[in-house]
């Protein structure tokens, strides 16, 4: 972590660590830790998602965001009690707000903590939601995850987060 805290001190000014307010468990809003790759550090009512080729992305971002790096501070919210390892990712606010009011069944993911990985992540439905329907896919299996919950599902969901990561779809 001092390794990529150091890269991104040298590539661009800012902080290195990005904080945003996201919902958790029944709602409760946190602030998610992340290390910073992007040129902005936007967490208000209008937040626009990370796309392909975007500019806002710095250098050492672009790596970061590739090998899901950027998401291991997250652990801190993990040990707050904030988040858990498996679970359906948490949106920025502004996102969630969105979502909720077209997707009817979209608040039902906030009935378990949010998780740094998930069912939804490791099949495909990860990074920007370009449309409704990419948002309401990933919904279906964040309840389909949260109906079926196992330890051994979880277990499954942590060896296909790895392969995953050696095949970075729609991260950028």
């Amino acid at each position: 972590m001092l390794l990529v805290a150091l890269m991104i001190r040298l590539d661009s000014t800012g902080p290195v660590m990005f904080r945003q307010s996201r919902l958790g468990f029944n709602g409760r809003a946190f602030k998610i830790y992340k290390f910073r790759s992007m040129s902005v550090m936007e967490d208000g009512r209008a937040i626009t998602q990370a796309t392909r080729n975007d500019s806002r992305v710095t250098r050492v971002g672009y790596w970061l965001r590739r090998s899901s790096i950027d998401e291991l501070p997250q652990l801190l919210n993990v040990l707050r009690g904030e988040m858990s390892l498996i679970g359906p990712r948490p949106h920025a606010i502004a996102h969630d707000d969105h979502y909720a009011a077209i997707i009817s069944n979209y608040a039902e993911r906030q009935h378990v903590k949010p998780g740094l990985t998930g069912w939804a992540q490791v099949h495909g439905f990860r990074g920007e939601t370009a449309d409704d329907e990419s948002m309401a896919r990933r919904v279906e299996f964040d309840l389909w995850y949260i109906s079926h919950w196992s330890f051994w599902l979880d277990l499954k969901i942590i060896v296909l987060t790895g392969i995953e990561m050696l095949r970075p779809r729609n991260a950028y």
